[in-house]
């Protein structure tokens, strides 16, 4: 794809195009695990192994991609892939990213759409969502530990979980609060968020040669990338609502998805339980457990945990197809929630970006996107709460304390093949160190014996 003006030729690159492809392939292939997963195996690839970037270049691009709607490991991928090769480098370390993925959840949902009804694939899936809850909560504390540096942050994170936990303040607020913070506290107390210059590193320096040439941020490119971005982002709804209708279920998937990336923070975790709450209880689309089983298919497959989605997208799709088959239907629904949830961060990556970059000496942004990227952690704890209740309790509801309402189980609905195939999850992951893939082998097929044998 032509850079389209937005950026200059890049004259004495030291990482070919070629080269950085088949890099970006490599780390799509293996992006297993989640965020947490996918940030640990980019940094090690492109920190540690090809040394393209260093790792508070490293830190202040994630922690910049944590602030932004949408998935951030995949507008991680974007903005270093725009560092090294301009707007063609972000849009091939984006793409790849995605799509992997994608293709095989789409076909993971067909089957799922077919035969999910069969007890052997309601069985798998059931032990599928035990090991996920471990994967959640690796997750978390491999964040935590790479985001919480200082004890001023590891407050922050706590406190930000009390606000969505108990009080359910929307995490925008949660986001603006946390930034206005750092950024007093960069100026009074720089020590509390550990923050540091991220300028200067020596192996910035295959970086630096191609940012030293990149057009400066201007108003007439900051317009180009909305123009274009924008128009590729509603193209696909206004042709579907040409075919269909506005009363199909497409423009409602478009509209619901489009606003959820604008509107929705934290990534695939934090995001969980605002699509949970709308397509289960108010757009009727799938049922709790049928959410649950998508996130076990996208813990299962390369690429971010938020094509998840995609399985909603296809679900819906394929419930209410507008007239055509059920499988094409539910083709149509994938297609355009993946379009609509991922041409946004494009948007937000390849806008924001350079101004970002002209930034990253500056102490008072520093502070400002560690305090967000505590607040994140919070968030993703939040997470890791509701959905460790879903899979080991039957009924969950919620304790009226006044101002506090936070989640609640009934005890006496603990599913206890659920808390069994859990407890394993989590010894052989954090104990006894079995791999991600290997444990979520073995708790599938131990959720099939489970199905027949009790």
């Amino acid at each position: 794809m032509a850079q389209i003006s937005l950026d200059k030729e890049i004259p004495g690159q030291e990482i070919s195009l070629h080269e950085a492809f088949f890099v970006w392939l490599r780390i799509a292939l293996l992006s297993f695990g989640g965020p947490a997963g996918q940030i640990a195996l980019m940094h090690r690839i492109l920190v540690d192994e090809r040394k393209w970037i260093s790792d508070a270049r490293f830190i202040h691009a994630l922690n910049f991609c944590m602030l932004l709607p949408g998935p951030e490991a995949q507008q991680l991928a974007t903005y270093i892939g725009w560092l090294l090769h301009g707007v063609r480098g972000g849009i091939i370390a984006g793409t790849l990213f995605v799509l992997p993925g994608f293709v095989i959840i789409v076909a993971l949902s067909v089957v799922y759409a077919l035969y999910g009804a069969l007890d052997v694939v309601s069985g798998l899936f059931f032990g599928l969502k035990a090991a996920v809850l471990a994967i959640v909560i690796e997750a978390l504390l491999r964040i935590a530990r790479r985001a919480l540096k200082t004890k001023a942050l590891y407050g922050l994170a706590a406190i930000a979980f009390v606000g969505i936990f108990g009080f359910h303040i929307p995490f925008p607020l949660i986001i603006v609060a946390a930034g206005i913070l750092g950024l007093l506290a960069a100026k009074v107390a720089p020590a509390w968020l550990g923050v540091s210059s991220s300028a200067g590193d020596q192996s910035d320096r295959a970086v630096d040669v191609a940012a030293a040439s990149r057009a400066a941020p201007t108003l007439k490119r900051g317009l180009q990338v909305i123009a274009i971005c924008g128009a590729l982002w509603v193209a696909p709804i206004v042709l579907l609502v040409l075919i269909f209708g506005r009363n199909s279920v497409y423009p409602t998937l478009a509209a619901f998805f489009s606003e959820m990336a604008v509107v929705t923070f934290g990534g695939a975790y934090a995001v969980l339980a605002y699509v949970a709450q709308a397509a289960v209880y108010d757009l009727h689309w799938l049922n709790p457990g049928e959410m649950l089983d998508g996130l076990a298919l996208a813990e299962t497959t390369p690429g971010p945990l938020i094509l998840v989605l995609t399985f909603v997208g296809f679900l819906a799709g394929f419930r209410d197809p507008g007239g055509i088959s059920p499988l094409a239907g539910g083709l149509i629904g994938a297609s355009l929630t993946t379009w609509v949830t991922f041409v946004p961060c494009f948007l937000w990556v390849l806008l924001g970006a350079p101004y970002i970059e002209r930034l990253r000496s500056n102490r008072a942004l520093s502070g400002a996107l560690a305090a967000i990227t505590a607040a994140v952690v919070g968030v993703i704890l939040n997470l890791a709460v509701w959905f460790a209740l879903h899979v080991l309790f039957r009924n969950v509801g919620e304790l009226n304390l006044g101002w506090l309402h936070p989640a609640w189980p009934e005890w006496s609905s603990l599913d206890w093949k659920a808390a069994l195939l859990s407890a394993f999850a989590m010894l052989a992951m954090f104990r006894w160190h079995i791999g991600m893939l290997p444990t979520l082998a073995i708790c599938g097929a131990a959720g099939l014996v489970l199905k027949f044998a009790v």
